[in-house]
């Protein structure tokens, strides 16, 4: 079972508790209510902001709790960690994808591999740089927002 993809607000309680216990992972209301959150956001979140949209929810988890929960779905494969200028932030999809990074406001957006693969490529024939591990590259610079 693959994680969700990102703008998956459709996802349901059976399936995250199905996907959760898959991973070997007990249903929790703290790991149902923020991988929830992930999959309809669809943007990455810092655990901060995580535990505030909860909280407008009506779902009073406690930061180190959010923490934690985050952390646990990263360790699992269901959810992705990205480092940056700033704080962590974590988001979830299914399709192996790449980061641009704001360096000024630290907003993360999911970048398609087939969007830069013959750059990747170039990269790779003039450097010898290649993915890491995880599969993803992260690109730095501003977004447009914090260029205008």
């Amino acid at each position: 079972m693959t994680p969700p993809s990102a703008h998956d607000d459709a996802a349901t309680v059976p399936e995250l508790s199905a996907l959760l216990r898959h991973h070997g992972l007990r249903r929790t209301p703290s790991r149902l209510c923020t991988l929830r959150l992930l999959c309809a956001s669809g943007e990455h979140l810092s655990s901060a902001e995580v535990c505030a949209e909860l909280r407008q929810l009506g779902l009073p988890f406690d930061q180190a709790t959010v923490y934690r929960t985050l952390e646990t779905l990263t360790e699992v494969g269901l959810a992705h960690a990205v480092h940056g200028p700033g704080l962590k932030r974590y988001g979830v999809s299914s399709e192996p994808h790449h980061h641009t990074v704001c360096e000024e406001c630290g907003r993360v957006r999911d970048l398609a591999i087939d969007h830069v693969r013959e750059a990747m490529e170039r990269i790779t024939e003039l450097t010898g740089l290649r993915a890491g591990t995880s599969g993803s590259l992260l690109l730095y610079g501003r977004c447009a927002r914090c260029s205008e």
